[in-house]
């Protein structure tokens, strides 16, 4: 989700609310203690050098169960961050605190912001020795003259 989505939602939604996609839900309380620029320079196993660029909110949970963050001060929050910070229309990328600090993409459904658990992967595996993944075939599906059959006395 870039930010211009985000804002776009935030406009008319009645609440903000959170849920990490295993189903956990972010407490009502939180706080965004953090709106950023995260800039990464960096080259992969290939030797290719790379830019990466993303907005990034830091959600944090306190010991004030009363704390409630409207819709239009999340809003406020983001736009003072733009101007600030001189923010572009970025892919938001969410921190939130697991077993150690986790990084998420940010996706909204049925009235919920979703934390989308993000997964490592190689960007040069053409050039590493990655192998492709072999196609699983179930030799059961298989039909035709060739094909062997329990008892058809083929093997």
């Amino acid at each position: 989700m870039k930010l211009s989505e985000i804002k776009e939602i935030l406009k008319t939604a009645d609440n903000v609310s959170f849920t990490v996609d295993n189903g956990e839900k972010v407490p009502a309380h939180f706080h965004v203690t953090e709106v950023g620029v995260v800039s990464k320079h960096f080259i992969d196993c290939g030797g290719t050098v790379r830019d990466e660029k993303v907005a990034n909110f830091q959600l944090w949970d306190a010991n004030d169960f009363d704390h409630r963050l409207k819709p239009q001060k999340l809003l406020n929050i983001i736009e003072l961050s733009e101007k600030v910070l001189g923010m572009e229309d970025l892919e938001i990328e969410v921190e939130y605190q697991s077993s150690t600090i986790g990084k998420y993409d940010l996706s909204y459904a049925d009235g919920a912001f979703i934390l989308n658990s993000k997964q490592t992967n190689c960007l040069a595996s053409d050039k590493c020795g990655i192998p492709t993944e072999k196609l699983k075939v179930n030799l059961g599906t298989l039909s035709g003259k060739n094909s062997c059959t329990p008892g058809g006395g083929c093997c």
